[in-house]
């Protein structure tokens, strides 16, 4: 398994842990550090398990590439350091790859796990995720999200000289859209669900559209302007953001209950873009 990290001290041991809470052990973890100026390193060094590794060119596509090419495993698993995979997550990723020896990739549902009314938003992000897997899947463009991800190493070696190499783009979008040029399967698996944060909701609106335009202006950049079910969601996605930054802001995970007084709390946001070329 591999996840990149940037200045993840606050979400790292809860990832770490569910990890290693796995009814079927991953065969490696390896935690890529870009950088990190906080605590990141030191609490992945403290895991026995754990494989820690340095990439010094700013940017989550080189550390993912980091550790996609140190990887020695059949199957990389691929989530980030805010993920919190299911205790099955690697034996249902196993079984998804171990049932068609041609997949290449595949990624799966989101459960949001820092918001009030989870369900709710959860059932609302599956809808729309799957309705857009079969959409692009016409069109051999299934996307990955590299929050809940899996490849074959073999499939890495044959794009690795293809992927992308600069920030400005959705790194997982990319690497699918190379995999599929390249004619290897990428899959939508409803299996693999892992939770992750709603904290990409809590930054400025003008930053939330910039992350959300990405996904269109990564397929653009590919010469895929036509994808026009792409700027549906981003849309969507945009008309989602007030309430979901509410809710989140809102939640309070000691007592999993909503609070108006949270919503109107001062709370500095440092969550950068992790698209961006110069931060993870």
């Amino acid at each position: 398994m591999v996840l990149p990290a940037y200045n993840e001290a606050a979400h790292l041991r809860a990832c770490l842990d569910a990890i290693f809470a796995q009814t079927v052990r991953p065969h490696e973890v390896i935690v890529v550090d870009n950088n990190s100026t906080d605590e990141t390193a030191a609490i992945a060094r403290s895991y026995a398990g754990v494989r820690v590794l340095s990439e010094k060119r700013q940017g989550v596509v080189y550390a993912r590439n980091r550790g996609f090419d140190a990887a020695r495993g059949d199957i990389i698993g691929r989530i980030d350091a805010d993920t919190i995979i299911e205790p099955t997550w690697v034996a249902s990723l196993l079984r998804v790859f171990q049932e068609d020896e041609n997949l290449a990739a595949a990624s799966g549902r989101m459960h949001y796990y820092d918001v009030a009314l989870s369900g709710l938003v959860d059932a609302c992000d599956g809808y729309f995720r799957r309705a857009l897997a079969r959409q692009l899947e016409q069109q051999d463009l299934v996307f990955l999200q590299g929050a809940n991800m899996g490849m074959r190493r073999t499939s890495w070696r044959h794009v690795r000289e293809h992927v992308c190499g600069s920030g400005g783009f959705h790194e997982d979008f990319d690497l699918a859209i190379h995999l599929q040029e390249l004619g290897l399967e990428v899959r939508y698996d409803d299996r693999l669900r892992a939770g992750i944060s709603a904290r990409r909701t809590d930054v400025g609106f003008l930053s939330f559209l910039n992350y959300v335009h990405m996904s269109p202006h990564t397929y653009a950049i590919h010469g895929k302007n036509r994808i026009h079910k792409i700027y549906g969601v981003s849309g969507l996605a945009l008309i989602a953001y007030l309430p979901a930054r509410l809710l989140h802001r809102g939640y309070d995970p000691r007592t999993e209950r909503f609070s108006l007084k949270r919503v109107f709390t001062l709370r500095s946001i440092s969550r950068p873009n992790p698209a961006s070329s110069s931060v993870r």
